[in-house]
């Protein structure tokens, strides 16, 4: 597996981080002790929570802090310099890092995964495919439908992404609803069989138990891009890393530290081999495939 060159120099210093002893006093922050504040897009949470949960797992003195909100708030808290660190499912525009850079931290941006945007049905639907442009249209109420569209709250990524998605500037028809996060819109879906949600992919995989029960009670549709003459497909990794499935965004992690604390020893994690395993094992597309090393033991007969 390559690792991202910027942070090799992580790598070693976790490595000579673990000879370290605490020093009188306050412990000194490394890439694997320390407190840091990290600030996440919400719709982010479940891939977020599993690596961190990981991470302080292997590392009993890191301690990880982290705000989830929306896109707008954890740009924001960058950007004030509240935090360092965040997590978004964009790149920072021209703008933003020039308000970094001129503080003295310039940022490094990475792609750390692929999520699917990916729709739902309640169980008992009969319909349970779409075209792009069929979906653009429902977006944009040009259809007529008795169908109820609901998401998560309209200051949320995935809004900014179905707006730049459908051409819309506000997503405001008549049976297009905005609810408050992604576990509503999955409660939402289970419970009404004339509704179609838009979810993060990442929500479905291994759901929390306060609504794990209603995770069961949805299912995926398929979707088609107008290209393609006959295939439907449904997002998972093997879609995902065929670029099949017309509905995907990249996932970044964006380090601002400045140093090589825990910040940047938590974004190693990510980008690095263990990190991106955890994402395999999730569900969606981590960026960096790891390598499966096979031992083939010849026997003699």
């Amino acid at each position: 597996m390559k690792f991202k060159a910027k942070y090799l120099f992580v790598a070693l210093l976790a490595i000579t981080a673990c000879g370290e002893k605490k020093s009188e006093g306050k412990q000194k922050e490394t890439t694997i002790s320390g407190t840091t504040l990290i600030a996440v897009d919400e719709s982010c949470q479940p891939i977020v929570d599993e690596e961190a949960f990981i991470f302080k797992s292997l590392n009993e003195g890191a301690n990880l802090n982290i705000v989830y909100g929306s896109e707008n708030r954890a740009v924001r808290m960058l950007l004030n310099d509240s935090v360092r660190l965040a997590i978004l499912s964009r790149k920072l525009s021209t703008q933003e890092e020039r308000i970094l850079i001129n503080r003295n931290l310039a940022p490094l941006v990475d792609r750390f995964a692929v999520d699917a945007v990916a729709l739902i049905v309640n169980n008992a639907s009969v319909d349970t495919l779409i075209t792009v442009s069929e979906l653009k249209s429902m977006l944009n109420g040009k259809t007529k439908t008795e169908l109820n569209i609901v998401f998560d709250n309209p200051n949320s990524s995935l809004v900014r992404y179905l707006k730049a998605f459908s051409g819309s500037a506000d997503l405001k028809g008549r049976n297009i609803y905005a609810l408050k996060d992604n576990k509503e819109v999955i409660k939402y879906v289970s419970q009404h069989t004339n509704a179609i949600g838009i979810t993060g992919f990442s929500w479905l995989n291994d759901p929390d138990d306060d609504f794990a029960d209603a995770v069961k009670k949805v299912k995926l549709v398929g979707v088609k891009d107008d290209s393609n003459k006959t295939e439907y497909f449904k997002p998972s990794q093997s879609t995902l890393a065929l670029k099949q499935y017309p509905l995907t965004r990249d996932l970044y992690i964006v380090n601002s530290t400045g140093k090589q604390g825990l910040g940047s020893g938590f974004a190693y994690f990510l980008l690095g081999e263990k990190g991106q395993r955890i994402l395999l094992q999730s569900g969606i597309l981590p960026d960096s495939i790891p390598t499966r090393e096979v031992n083939i033991i010849k026997k003699n007969k």
